[in-house]
């Protein structure tokens, strides 16, 4: 901990160790020397202020930068509340269409996502052993010869067949779960339930900035010779560069990207598919990663 020195003899905020903080007065000891001052050697009053002096150099604890507000002090955010997530699963997308409400008939544009063979247990890494509590679960089963031998026996281990995909899941809590149980869609989701849906957005390739960037491009008739142009990317000689995170043209998607507090509108046990309300990234065949949604803030669909 960092510390400082500071004179008793000023009024100050102290903290002695215990987490409460208070003021403190050191005049009463200095006007006790002022007044016994007559009647003792001026030898000895010098040795008396030079004692007093040291003595009300006391230390005085103070937070440091990287510590969390209210660590050390009975002050709110000490122990500030930690949002985890739950046991998520992984699925297929499998397109899009128009699911029609039993009631209402109202018409509402989901995704569809399949889930093949998988979802199983294999690990469990907890606190003592990894430093955080989590579950890695497997995903969409394929022949052995599509792994490698420490991915087969990593497997093995857990009991599991082969699996294509591996993910975590961090959890505050274990219990439940052990290595080679397969998860069952209906004991993790009903509908209703909010959920994160991630995976990997359409690639689009080389794009300018019109469609990248949302650029608005120039006039195209009048003698422009800037229609889709960029335009200028910065000054001459100062800087004589172009700073980073400058909005130019490249690619396009291809990018992990998230999609948060999708409703879960139907489940279908039978026929293994979920149905979830919106859009979901990547297209039809690529992995989704399906999560329990975070919700923080108040930004909840009201639907």
């Amino acid at each position: 901990m960092a510390r400082c020195y500071i004179l008793l003899g000023q009024r100050r905020r102290v903290n002695d160790g215990t987490g409460d903080i208070g003021n403190s007065h050191g005049g009463g000891i200095p006007i006790l020397v002022l007044v016994l001052a007559p009647v003792l050697p001026p030898l000895l009053i010098l040795l008396l202020l030079l004692l007093l002096l040291l003595s009300s150099l006391r230390p005085v604890t103070r937070r440091k930068h990287s510590e969390p507000r209210g660590a050390d002090c009975g002050g709110a955010g000490g122990d500030a509340e930690q949002h985890g997530g739950g046991v998520g699963v992984m699925g297929t997308k499998l397109g899009m269409m128009t699911y029609f409400e039993p009631e209402g008939g109202a018409a509402v544009p989901v995704t569809v996502v399949g889930f093949r063979e998988g979802n199983v247990v294999t690990q469990l890494k907890t606190a003592a052993t990894d430093g955080y509590d989590a579950v890695q679960i497997g995903y969409r089963r394929v022949r052995d010869t599509k792994l490698t031998r420490p991915e087969l026996g990593h497997l093995r281990k857990a009991g599991a067949a082969p699996m294509r995909h591996l993910q975590e899941f961090r959890l505050r809590s274990l219990d439940g779960l052990e290595p080679g149980q397969a998860l069952v869609l209906d004991h993790l989701f009903k509908e209703g339930d909010l959920v994160d849906v991630s995976a990997n957005s359409i690639g689009k390739g080389f794009q300018g900035g019109i469609k990248r960037h949302n650029f608005r491009r120039g006039p195209m008739t009048h003698g422009s010779k800037s229609h889709r142009a960029l335009g200028s990317i910065g000054a001459g000689t100062t800087p004589g560069r172009v700073y980073k995170g400058k909005k130019m043209p490249g690619r396009l998607g291809g990018t992990k990207t998230k999609i948060r507090k999708l409703k879960i509108v139907k489940i279908d046990s039978e026929l293994r598919v979920v149905m979830i309300k919106g859009s979901v990234p990547g297209k039809p065949g690529n992995l989704l990663r399906i999560a329990p949604a975070k919700i923080v803030g108040k930004n909840i669909p009201k639907s």
